[in-house]
């Protein structure tokens, strides 16, 4: 992935990228790496959850939107559709078209990929598209954009927001939670994935836009989603 990946894509403020890991990180991945399976499960069991945790959106409600707003909203969407049809079922598309791999199934979520050259808000150019894969078929769900912080004008009317805490990311998708850039390893304690790059806390906009979401269009989370949750 692209080392000089952007984070504000409301705002010019970049993700925070490259840099070496200290040397004590080192040692803690390499035994990371070494544990055991059952190990290994329970520290992506915690890790999830720690996840879970990250978006609060599921407990926001949307203010009461206007018959002019849901006529905008609508016609953004209509055309977010338009641009996005050829990514719907078409995993390759997307990556052909610059998005990569930034995290792995993240529950009632999906697989995120992001397009690192795609800056500001363009509700037909996001810059991450979220996947659910089911044996090799892959069907997009959702639109993500991030922010350092809350808008002060919602980029789409009633929009909600979620939050994703400061992490170390892996170039295979696998990331670990971190509040600073020096606790990342070298490897992934996961995998042993070299390091791409570590952001701060951010704040996160969903849009279920391929996919139906009782819980709203600007959810974090999706119940109709835990059938994929182990692909």
């Amino acid at each position: 992935m692209t080392i000089a990946l952007s984070v504000a894509l409301l705002t010019t403020t970049a993700w925070v990228v490259r840099g070496a890991a200290a040397e004590s990180t080192r040692s803690a991945a390499a035994t990371m790496r070494d544990q055991s399976a059952p190990r290994k499960a329970l520290y992506q069991s915690e890790l999830e959850q720690n996840l879970q945790h990250q978006h609060p959106a599921a407990h926001q409600h949307p203010a009461a939107a206007t018959t002019g707003d849901a006529g905008r909203l609508a016609r953004q969407l209509a055309r977010a559709r338009l641009a996005t049809a050829k990514y719907a079922t078409n995993l390759r598309a997307a990556k052909a078209g610059g998005y990569q791999i930034l995290t792995r199934m993240i529950p009632d979520m999906g697989y995120h990929f992001l397009n690192p050259a795609i800056q500001g808000f363009d509700v037909t150019k996001p810059p991450i598209l979220v996947y659910e894969r089911h044996g090799n078929a892959w069907q997009l769900a959702a639109f993500e954009w991030v922010f350092p912080t809350k808008p002060a004008t919602p980029p789409l009317p009633g929009a909600t927001y979620g939050s994703f805490g400061a992490a170390c990311h892996y170039k295979d998708g696998t990331f670990v939670f971190a509040s600073s850039q020096d606790q990342c390893a070298t490897r992934s304690p996961q995998s042993g994935a070299a390091f791409n790059f570590w952001h701060p806390d951010l704040v996160t906009l969903h849009v279920w836009l391929w996919y139906p979401n009782p819980a709203g269009l600007y959810n974090g989370t999706n119940p109709y989603i835990k059938p994929f949750n182990r692909g």
